[in-house]
């Protein structure tokens, strides 16, 4: 085999982020009453929320700011989109969000038929995630997919994130591993593909609505199944 050691990105390519995100938002939306509060619609509330995690995140991994003011900002700034400036009720969504999202059991088609294979074939499968250690265990034992994952790296116990070297020199030695017999499979282009690059460990980008440019990953497939023409 010319790999020995496959890595998986987590949110967006096997946990379908997006379906369960948004499944979440809508309970909290409700469970508040936002509508009574002043948010004219549950999709007013979702678009200005994802603008603002989306910024935020960027900001958490250049280290501008840290976990805690990122999981009640966005929810902080979304709100005064509609002139609600309310701390009390912004925390209290990023603190239930957290509860929920991990909750939540959406997977990408494939996923566990996949993992399934690439187990039978006896590859070790590990995870390099950018989430919050309880957050992202979570999610994996909910969705029954952490018993494929011999290691599960998360950007909180590595201290690094990705796209750092830091965060795939982490995993590779938590693996026993060299970076030659790794793969590392994602759907960030600036973080899974370019992080792996950079530390030469081969690529395989999965983001069906978004073409590759810039950097050429060593493979690219539109469905999970494709996998299985590479291993």
């Amino acid at each position: 085999m010319k790999y020995k050691h496959i890595f998986f990105d987590l949110d967006h390519t096997l946990w379908d982020f997006e379906t369960n995100s948004y499944q979440t938002l809508q309970e909290l939306y409700h469970h508040f009453d936002l509508g009574s509060r002043g948010v004219p619609s549950f999709d007013a509330f979702y678009n200005s929320y994802v603008v603002h995690n989306e910024q935020l995140w960027d900001r958490f991994r250049k280290g501008f700011i840290n976990r805690n003011e990122l999981r009640t900002k966005r929810f902080r700034m979304a709100l005064l989109d509609f002139k609600i400036g309310d701390e009390k009720l912004a925390a209290s969504l990023g603190s239930l969000f957290l509860e929920i999202l991990p909750t939540k059991t959406a997977l990408f088609p494939y996923t566990a038929e996949v993992l399934g294979y690439l187990k039978e074939k006896q590859y070790p499968l590990h995870m390099i995630t950018n989430g919050f250690e309880e957050t992202q265990l979570q999610k994996m034992r909910n969705a029954g997919i952490d018993h494929y994952f011999t290691h599960i790296i998360t950007s909180e116990v590595a201290g690094s994130l990705k796209p750092y070297r830091e965060i795939f020199d982490f995993a590779v030695t938590r693996a026993a591993a060299t970076v030659t017999d790794c793969i590392m499979i994602g759907d960030a282009l600036d973080l899974d593909i370019a992080g792996a690059h950079n530390v030469g460990m081969d690529q395989v980008y999965f983001n069906p609505k978004i073409p590759a440019t810039g950097i050429q990953p060593t493979y690219t497939i539109s469905c999970l199944s494709e996998l299985k023409t590479i291993f």
